[in-house]
């Protein structure tokens, strides 16, 4: 019987938590949609006026992208800037042949007229937030753009996002990013579903209320003097946007988030690099949890409110180790609540927390709407997106869990960057992406159990109970089973 109480003690509090942070996503929800009623106009540079033109640095942290160089260089000579005011930096990591190639291209540009330089460090210390941290060190600009190699931003970008920096509290300025291939399979468009949430719902619901934001990595400035009273950049955690951002705010520099500035950008095409992606951008949320919730907590400058959502913040990714408890427990409770009938009061109380799932919904199609438009028809295809999404989503929680709890726990771990495929280049072969990881985890075998341990969930609804089964929880079930069907299936094929 003990052992019984311990695990409806660990689902109930599991399930308060995802309640928690449905909340908390309830309330981005308000405030994202009071936003867009109430906007706030922002002084800005006048750009016409050569005295107010800045000084602007690019930077490209690059490694090893030998598929999407060519594209990006060529995107980034387009952007529309005064040449005496723009410096572009390559921060080139790389230790395969298209160091070489790069350094003929960036040539090229340089006779066109372009303040391009090619920087090379003898080893690849603090990863990516080493290479920009030394790029830092010989920087011109007064503010330095950053783009990672799979960003095309157009020509006017610049001098959409330059003009809100006339705010001389203003550190930082982050932009929306779209999806070049976002329709090219199942696991693009739930990606770009995901990705689409966090920018808009969350990124304005947080900024508008002046809680906060995250720089996202890329598609965004930084003031340089914030990037320095903030401590520069430091390579501890493998989320080293999220550790300055918060350092940054932390110091009360205050950030602009931009929804009507798109970014494009390349989508994962291939299960073992969303993978790869997945685990460095939750186990740095994790690791971040740990090196800046106190400081969160324990500063005396920001609300409560903020405090509160900061921490939601930083834990986003413990969501799927939650998820992934309430899961695996599900079918011992749903055991328990058939063969002992003094706690069925228990399960009343407790069905209440599928108004968690209905607050996600409402969320996301919101979100939705803002992209694709409302009426029948787009409506249709949200509810099919939205349980094609969790179900995915629920398949990786596995993986992502574990993620997550290396971070908490400190293990090291290298950066290990996204493959880029550059789909049209590859002419949609991407098995010819030399870059591709073709080892497969051990943990993949155990999502291969977990579809097997929902099947039997399924099977399970038929046959408890004495009144014909119990049906209740055979939809999430199913989800679970699909979920992680989907990603171990994925995850075999995806490497032959």
């Amino acid at each position: 019987m003990l052992l019984i109480y311990i695990i409806i003690a660990i689902y109930t509090i599991t399930l308060l938590l995802i309640f928690l942070y449905a909340l908390a996503q309830l309330n981005l929800l308000s405030n994202y949609l009071s936003a867009n009623k109430n906007k706030a106009k922002d002084a800005k540079f006048n750009l016409s006026n050569p005295n107010e033109i800045p000084f602007v640095t690019i930077q490209l942290p690059v490694y090893n992208e030998m598929y999407v160089m060519e594209r990006l260089l060529e995107n980034i000579s387009k952007i529309e800037y005064p040449k005496d005011k723009l410096e572009i930096q390559v921060l080139d990591d790389s230790t395969d042949e298209s160091f070489e190639t790069t350094a003929i291209q960036i040539a090229l540009l340089q006779t066109k007229g372009l303040n391009i330089t090619h920087i090379f460090r003898k080893n690849r210390k603090g990863f990516k937030a080493g290479a920009l941290k030394e790029g830092l060190e010989v920087a011109k600009g007064e503010f330095i753009a950053i783009f990672d190699a799979d960003f095309l931003p157009k020509p006017n970008w610049l001098k959409e996002t330059i003009p809100y920096f006339k705010n001389e509290k203003l550190g930082a300025v982050q932009t929306r990013w779209s999806h070049l291939n976002r329709d090219y399979s199942v696991l693009t468009k739930i990606q770009a579903f995901a990705l689409d949430a966090h920018f808009t719902l969350e990124q304005v619901g947080r900024n508008s209320k002046g809680h906060f934001i995250n720089f996202n990595g890329t598609a965004g400035v930084w003031r340089k003097a914030c990037i320095l009273d903030a401590g520069n950049w430091e390579g501890d955690t493998l989320t080293e946007d999220l550790d300055l951002s918060y350092r940054a705010q932390l110091k009360n520099w205050e950030f602009k988030y931009l929804e009507d500035v798109e970014t494009p950008a390349e989508l994962p095409i291939i299960i073992s690099a969303a993978r790869s992606q997945q685990f460095r951008w939750n186990k740095g949320g994790a690791e971040n949890f740990r090196k800046m919730a106190w400081k969160v907590v324990s500063n005396k400058n920001i609300s409560v409110k903020t405090k509160t959502h900061g921490l939601l913040h930083l834990l986003n990714s413990t969501m799927f180790l939650n998820i992934l408890v309430v899961a695996v427990l599900s079918i011992p409770m749903l055991y328990i609540k058939n063969e002992y009938a003094h706690l069925k009061p228990y399960f009343y109380v407790m069905s209440f927390f599928v108004i968690s799932s209905v607050i996600f919904f409402v969320c996301y199609w919101f979100m939705y709407k803002k992209i694709y438009g409302s009426g029948l028809k787009n409506f249709v295809q949200y509810i099919i997106m939205f349980f094609t999404f969790f179900s995915i989503a629920m398949g990786f929680s596995l993986h992502n869990s574990i993620a997550v709890l290396e971070g908490y726990f400190g293990k090291q771990s290298d950066f290990i960057r996204t493959p880029k495929f550059n789909i049209n280049a590859l002419s949609d072969n991407w098995k010819n992406n030399k870059y591709l990881n073709k080892n497969i985890p051990s943990h993949v075998f155990f999502e291969g159990f977990l579809c097997l341990y929902f099947a039997f969930g399924m099977y399970s609804a038929f046959i408890v109970g004495n009144q014909g089964g119990d049906f209740g929880l055979f939809p999430f079930h199913l989800m679970l089973f699909l979920g992680f069907g989907f990603v171990f299936f994925k995850s075999l094929t995806s490497r032959v």
